[in-house]
């Protein structure tokens, strides 16, 4: 397309006119655009047109396309941050074309593989709706001023026809909703049944929008319910009827409340994760519409479409549709209701009448529970009362069987919902959350149905319900409203009860305040009035708990503690807690009748105590308008009225004045009463008489002594009231003798016994004369007691004294005198205690101290100075003397000497140090056991066993000797057992770290003072060293005379060997002996080869050869050796392992030697590991370990059997023929010749043996050519 040309023209007209063709024919948007995007890119001959739809001022999607990735595009999001030709044309409002187009600032356009790129923005009424991008993918200079003013020509064509045709389309919309909402008026209002009606409006409201699901609530007086589900399909209605359970409908019936609460329809923007159908609707735009009727409430929910956002018309539309649809359900529910209660008012009127004549609350609600499970056909039903927000149980019947009940209805979902005034029914209780599923197993339960009681006032009494419908059919809302309207009936007979209860407890109420009135009036004891008072107050205002506290001297003491479910005697203590609970309550608080939990007012301890859950205080108030006492009610069950405050305020005012009064009595009473209890509770005898000795009054004490009444005693003369003596001139006291006011003892001459005598004269009340009171005090045990303390404290061998905080003695007895070195008791009580007694004035300052803090010292130890300077060691146990004000006055104490005991401690001390050290410091392994063989002691020498303390202790002995001689100990340990002494026992003893020691072992009992064994001492001595010497010894002796017999015997030998091999030789050199005879030359020369080298090994082995020795590099010697075998370790499989550590120290040897120590172990263990059928492997290790050079082979063969025997001459496990047994013996005699040692064992966990070569190292370095590997001469 070059340029401009009248053909050109032709055809952009003709393009033009086919889409104002296509839109008069009223093809939809969709269908236009897609026209637009083919016919467009056929016209402009470019790779792909692309139609973009504008969401937000933020936000384009790909709409349609047609050529080059047309599906990718369909659906593809574009942001107004991101970088591209289609935004900035509608940005700018003009088309847009971008030649040699730059990927990496478009790169939208350079996932498309665009070369140029053209835009065209749609503007509809001054709004950007759109834009059409074309794309050429080869061209990179396609587009052009031309091309750009055609695009803007058809773009703006485009917008105008979709304008046109929304238009046209809202249109005819319009047209079909109209004729919809007419035949929902019309189909709704034919319809007489409430379900039917809401089932059509919610069919006709989703036709009319377009949606795939509506949904519509309602409500009468409980929950929400759903009540109609019209879909695009039936899978997809019953999917949303499944879900929608109590938790699935919570989110509904939120959307509906707010509906409700708006009074207009409201928008709310959902997505999959928000509600229980995520998955069956799309996200977007939900419309929630309310509607009421006369009994009931609901709205209707439109879920989002596929087709778009819903707008302000759908909205009203769906307000219309749910005013017509509430219209219509109003009068479904009329006629429904007419139609129910025709039927069931004949039904309700023959209950009611047969209720009715029933007056008893219990009669009547039992013979409910029976009428209304046969009406409802439940076999179950039951009523409970709401107290103290629980329900109680009381009425029930089962199968047509009264069953009264006392029980609690759980807690949980049920009881949630009845206490919101909600109905709860469920046909599996089991799924119920938080159900309790014992209860419903026990009971069987399988179904529910719970209606709450509800007052006129709204408030909820109580719960009606039943179980378990007898057609075994499930519970239907028919079910749930019929219940509804008995519970309504056993509701209004519980309020009218609730009423009548109400009244006649006001009529108790002025009956009682009038009964209270009169019985306080006479009441003047304060005891009696308190009593009275508590127990009628708690029973006018239905309390179970009560008290009076009353204020004394501005201190508040309470009288009485009552309580109506057990007859309460509290402690004083209790009483006393309370008191102060009461006042602080009252302290903060203000008003005169305070009302609140218990815990809060008097403290949970004490709400516990008394169990009380709440708590009201009723001030008290007097005439003058002070507080005079507290009444205090618990536990009243429900809060205070008005009518209750009224009635506690007059029981306060009666109260006030009656306690004032009793008040006022009691005080004089009690103290005339006090006055005479305490007279004749004095003890003492107590007689007073006038001036003429007439008795006017005696205590009780004198008239129990002489055997009469007091009463019989008054008027008698007091010469004749204790017969004292005969002789007495009549009419005289015989205690008035002292003259007035004189204090005397005396021996009485009857009873003898010593009395303290006191006279007092006084004048008397009235016109009575002066008095003379006599107080005769018995101190004959007094004395007696004294006497005998006396005697006590200054026998008593234990020091005792009385001394004060200043440091001086009060009172010491003559032990302590003795103790600390005095001549005499006065001169020990003018010593200075902080100076001459106590060692230092610190140490007396001391125990004041701790006297002052804990009043009393126990055990304390103290070294004190004697008189002549030595000192004396005491054990003080004292206690402190205090005044009235807590001042210390006195110590008081005695003192124990434990000098000796200090030097026997002393010495005991000194021995156990020396036991330990002995124990510790020995070279003996030292145990000590119990009969049962368990470790209770081990010395420190068995940490360096590798034994800790903890792990040692209860051990049993026998685990630590080595398996093999357990027995053998055992049977020495038994032995022990029964007294014997078991000495120099060889045993083998296991390490902390596994390894076996040789011990001599010594096995000694310990007895008890009844001779009884009670536990075992060991005693072990490590003869490891000795005993591996010992062993070396015996071996290199023996393997010597094994030498020189082996020498003697290879000299003898060698001799005619080496003659038999010369003529052997000659013969076979000689041409006339026969080819036959050759043969048996050569078994000869053979046979005598191998006997020559059994002689030299023979030699070896008893050192007839001389050996070389020199500095050697034993790495060099041990990969020599390898190589002589490592023809036979390749071909038969055999791997093996060097692990030689660089630059360890060389030997003094001879290589010859040392290599044929090295080949005989690789040889033996090449035969142990061909043996056991197992993949062959041989370890070399070298190390320098200090002073040492140490070679290990390690092989995985079948390890060794006779470990002890491995060394000796001519032992071998090989078959016959095939080894002589010296081979191992002559590298024993190689190492030992080179100051070294060789040793063996099996490997620890794993198959295979290990033999060992240690050799000394030299302290001077190896020639270079031995360090190579290279003899040298």
């Amino acid at each position: 397309m070059e340029g401009a040309t009248p053909r050109l023209d032709e055809a952009f007209q003709k393009l033009l006119l086919r889409f104002s063709a296509a839109a008069a024919k009223g093809i939809d948007a969709p269908a236009l655009i897609r026209l637009f995007c083919r016919a467009t890119r056929e016209f402009f001959r470019v790779d792909g047109t692309y139609f973009w739809s504008v969401l937000s001022s933020s936000e384009m999607v790909g709409t349609e396309a047609d050529g080059l990735q047309a599906e990718s595009f369909r659906g593809k999001r574009l942001k107004a941050s991101q970088s591209a030709v289609a935004l900035e044309a509608v940005r700018l409002r003009k088309t847009v074309y971008v030649n040699r187009l730059d990927p990496a600032r478009y790169p939208l356009a350079g996932e498309f593989r665009a070369r140029s790129l053209m835009a065209a923005p749609l503007v509809v009424s001054n709004e950007v709706i759109g834009a059409a991008v074309f794309l050429h993918a080869s061209d990179r200079d396609f587009f052009s001023e031309d091309l750009s003013a055609k695009a803007t020509i058809l773009a703006g064509q485009l917008g105008s026809l979709l304008e046109a045709s929304r238009l046209s389309q809202v249109s005819r919309e319009e047209r079909r909703r109209a004729e919809i909402l007419a035949e929902v008026a019309q189909a709704i209002h034919s319809v007489p049944a409430a379900s039917a009606v809401v089932e059509a409006v919610a069919d006709r409201l989703r036709v009319l929008l377009r949606t795939r699901l509506v949904c519509i609530l309602l409500r009468e007086g409980g929950a929400f319910g759903l009540r109609a589900v019209s879909a695009e399909s039936p899978q997809l209605a019953g999917s949303v009827r499944t879900r929608h359970d109590r938790k699935g409908l919570h989110f509904a019936a939120d959307l509906a409340m707010r509906a409700i609460a708006a009074g207009e329809p409201i928008s709310v923007a959902i997505d999959p994760s928000s509600h229980a159908l995520g998955d069956l609707v799309p996200a977007g735009m939900l419309i929630a519409a309310p509607f009421r009727t006369s009994v009931s409430q609901g709205a209707v929910l439109v879920y989002p479409r596929q087709e778009g956002a819903f707008n302000a018309e759908d909205k009203s539309l769906v307000s219309a549709v749910a005013g017509f649809g509430a219209v219509a359900i109003a009068n479904a529910e009329l006629y429904a209701t007419a139609q129910a209660q025709a039927h069931e008012l004949h039904q309700l009127l023959d209950i009611s009448s047969e209720l009715g004549s029933i007056g008893h609350l219990d009669e009547f609600m039992q013979q409910f529970v029976l009428r209304a499970s046969d009406f409802l056909g439940f076999s179950r039903a039951f009523i409970g009362l709401l107290e103290d927000g629980v329900f109680h149980l009381r009425w029930g019947t089962d199968n047509g069987v009264a069953d009264p009940m006392d029980h609690e209805f759980p807690e949980g979902t049920a009881h949630r919902a009845l206490t919101n005034k909600e109905v709860f029914w469920t046909d599996d209780p089991k799924k119920v959350p938080d159900a309790n599923l014992e209860m419903i197993g026990k009971l069987k339960v399988r179904q529910i149905l719970a209606v709450p009681l509800l007052g006129s006032d709204g408030q909820v009494l109580g719960m009606f319900g039943v179980l378990d419908r007898v057609d075994r059919q499930g519970i239907s809302q028919e079910d749930i409203r019929r219940a509804q309207v008995l519970a309504a009936q056993a509701a209004i007979v519980l309020e009218v009860t609730r009423n009548l209860d109400q009244s006649e407890q006001h009529r108790r109420r002025a009956e009682s305040l009038m009964g209270l009135a009169l019985e306080l009036n006479p009441l003047r004891r304060l005891p009696e009035f308190a009593r009275s008072f508590v127990a009628r107050a708690a029973d006018m205002m239905g309390a179970r708990g009560a008290a009076l506290v009353v204020k004394q001297d501005s201190v508040l003491e309470t009288l009485v503690l009552w309580s109506a479910s057990s007859d309460l005697h509290p402690e004083i203590s209790l009483l006393r807690r309370f008191s102060q609970a009461v006042g602080e309550a009252l302290s903060g608080h203000q008003d005169a009748i305070i009302s609140a939990l218990a815990t809060d007012l008097i403290g949970r301890e004490l709400a516990l105590d008394l169990e009380w859950s709440e708590c009201t205080l009723v001030r008290l108030l007097g005439a003058t308008g002070e507080m005079v006492g507290v009444l205090c009610l618990g536990d009243r069950g429900k809060p205070l009225t008005a009518n209750d405050q009224q009635l506690l305020q007059a029981i306060a005012g009666h109260a006030s004045v009656a306690l004032e009064n009793a008040r006022l009595f009691t005080h004089m009473e009690q103290a005339n009463r006090h006055w005479i209890e305490i007279f004749d509770a004095i003890s003492d005898f107590i007689v007073a008489h006038d001036e003429s000795g007439s008795v006017l009054r005696v205590n009780r004490s004198l008239a129990n002594f002489i055997g009469v009444p007091p009463q019989e005693l008054i008027g008698l003369n007091m010469s004749a009231l204790l017969a004292v003596d005969s002789s007495a001139p009549v009419n005289v006291c015989p205690f008035c003798r002292m003259g007035n006011d004189a204090a005397d003892e005396y021996i009485h001459p009857v009873l003898e016994r010593t009395y303290l005598v006191s006279s007092s004269r006084v004048h008397g009340a009235g016109n009575e004369g002066p008095q003379v009171i006599h107080v005769l005090k018995d101190i004959t045990d007094r004395r007696e007691a004294e006497r005998r303390y006396r005697e006590l404290f200054d026998n008593v061998q234990e020091g005792l004294f009385f001394s004060t905080p200043d440091g001086r003695f009060v009172e010491v007895n003559d032990a302590l005198v003795r103790m600390l070195g005095y001549r005499s008791r006065e001169e020990l009580l003018q010593v200075d205690i902080r100076t001459k007694i106590y060692a230092s004035p610190e140490r007396h300052h001391e125990f004041a101290d701790e006297m002052n803090q804990h009043g009393v010292v126990r055990n304390r130890e103290e070294t004190l100075i004697r008189q002549d300077g030595s000192v004396v060691h005491v054990l003080i146990n004292a206690f402190a003397v205090r005044d009235t004000q807590d001042r210390i006055l006195q110590y008081r104490g005695l003192m124990l000497d434990i000098s000796g005991l200090k030097s026997f401690q002393a010495e005991l001390q000194r021995e156990r140090d020396f036991s330990g050290k002995i124990l510790n410091n020995t070279q003996s392994l030292i145990l000590v056991v119990d009969t049962a063989g368990l470790v209770s002691y081990g010395n420190r020498r068995w940490y360096d066993m590798g034994y800790e303390q903890r792990e040692l202790l209860g051990k049993p002995l026998e685990d630590l000797v080595a398996p093999s001689r357990r027995q053998v100990f055992n049977d020495a340990f038994n032995a022990t057992l029964a007294g014997n002494q078991v000495d120099n026992l060889d045993v083998q003893i296991l390490r902390g770290d596994g390894r076996v020691g040789q011990f001599s072992v010594n096995l000694s009992p310990m007895r008890d003072e009844q001779g009884n064994i009670t536990s075992l001492v060991v005693v072990m001595t490590d003869i490891t060293d000795a005993a591996t010497l010992q062993s070396k010894l015996m071996h290199a002796e023996k393997m010597a005379a094994v030498g020189q017999l082996v020498s003697g015997v290879a000299h003898e030998v060698n001799n005619p060997l080496t003659a038999i091999l010369g003529f052997a030789d000659l013969l076979m050199e000689n041409s006339d002996v026969p080819e036959s005879a050759r043969k048996d030359l050569r078994v000869i020369l053979q046979e005598a080869q191998r006997t020559k080298q059994i002689v030299q090994n023979l030699l070896s082995f008893a050192r007839q050869m001389p050996p070389h020795r020199k500095a050697v590099q034993v790495n060099s010697i041990l990969r020599r050796t390898v190589q002589l075998r490592a023809y036979d370790f390749h071909s038969h499989g055999v791997t093996v392992i060097e692990r030689l550590e660089q630059d360890i120290p060389h030997v003094i040897g001879d290589s010859q030697q040392l290599q044929q120590v090295f080949l005989n172990i690789l040889n033996n263990a090449y035969d142990a590991v061909r043996e056991t059928g197992r993949p062959a492997r041989i370890e070399l290790m070298t190390a320098g370990m200090g002073n040492v050079v140490e070679v290990s082979f390690k092989d995985n063969g079948h390890g060794i059997t006779h470990s002890d025997r491995i060394f000796d001459p001519f032992f071998t496990t090989k078959e016959v023929g095939k080894g002589t047994g010296l081979g191992l013996s002559i590298c024993y005699g190689i190492v030992r010749e080179h100051g070294g040692e060789i040793l063996c064992h099996n490997n620890v966990g794993d198959e295979g043996a290990t033999f060992v070569v240690r050799l000394p190292a030299s302290s001077e370095p190896a020639p270079v050519g031995i360090v190579a590997g290279v003899m040298q001469s």
